[in-house]
């Protein structure tokens, strides 16, 4: 198809066959997970399925890609689908409007992804998606805290097991290892220092986001459009090269 011309110029024409015969699931679609499906779209990527319980809101504007005047109100699963159909209308996408856990994503990889995205900012879901698609062997990739920096040259690539300086990559292996799960996961981290602890705020505090009827209350982190775009692309394109078997030069 001439809108993936370039791609299939730069990977060629077996590698872009492997893209389109891919199937992804992207697990949260807001800051970070909104650039991972603009990449994997645009990549040519076949079949995505789409997951967020969410729905788009004014002060989401600052840093998420789905997020628009025009789409204000509107479910994230749903408004994403849309792009990616208005970016390549022969992709395949299954639209999930579910809270993310335990139940709801082992059906989901049920649906046998080649491979799983977790770009969910909240802890407890976090762990349930991450160990659920271990436990099934599903090849996981999966973004660590990217509020509060401000350093692109501070993002890295590697196991899990390797992540230093990001608060919310420390709680999660603390809380991975209780499942008996200490490597095996792609993460996009950043070893720039932050001072965050992750934990419930107070129920005075006015700088928190309630989550609906599902979840924890958790307080509202500041961050950049630039740093969270670079995650989710960053994502998107560890993807690609494991997809077409490209080595990435992103270290």
């Amino acid at each position: 198809m001439e809108r993936f011309t370039r791609t299939r110029l730069l990977v060629g024409d077996r590698c872009f066959k492997s893209l389109q015969s891919s199937h992804v699931a992207v697990i949260g679609l807001g800051a970070v997970g909104g650039y991972v499906v603009e990449g994997l779209a645009r990549a040519g990527i076949g079949r995505l399925s789409l997951v967020d319980f969410d729905e788009i809101q004014r002060s989401n504007i600052n840093r998420q890609i789905l997020a628009l005047e025009s789409t204000i109100g509107t479910s994230k699963a749903h408004a994403a689908k849309n792009r990616v159909l208005d970016i390549n209308p022969q992709c395949q996408i299954h639209a999930y409007e579910v809270f993310a856990d335990f139940e709801s994503i082992s059906a989901i990889i049920e649906s046998k992804p080649d491979i799983l995205i977790d770009a969910i900012d909240s802890l407890n879901p976090k762990v349930q998606v991450l160990t659920a698609s271990c436990q099934a062997g599903v090849t996981t990739f999966s973004s660590m805290g990217a509020a509060l920096r401000t350093d692109p040259g501070r993002i890295r690539i590697g196991d899990i097991s390797e992540t230093k300086n990001c608060p919310l990559a420390r709680r999660l292996r603390k809380r991975l290892r209780s499942n008996s799960i200490y490597s095996g996961i792609t993460c996009v981290y950043s070893t720039e220092p932050v001072t965050f602890d992750y934990q419930p705020p107070p129920l005075n505090d006015n700088t928190c986001m309630p989550l609906g009827d599902r979840g924890r209350t958790r307080r509202t982190l500041g961050s950049l459009p630039t740093l969270t775009g670079i995650f989710g692309l960053t994502l998107a394109n560890e993807v690609i090269m494991h997809v077409t078997r490209i080595k990435s030069t992103n270290c």
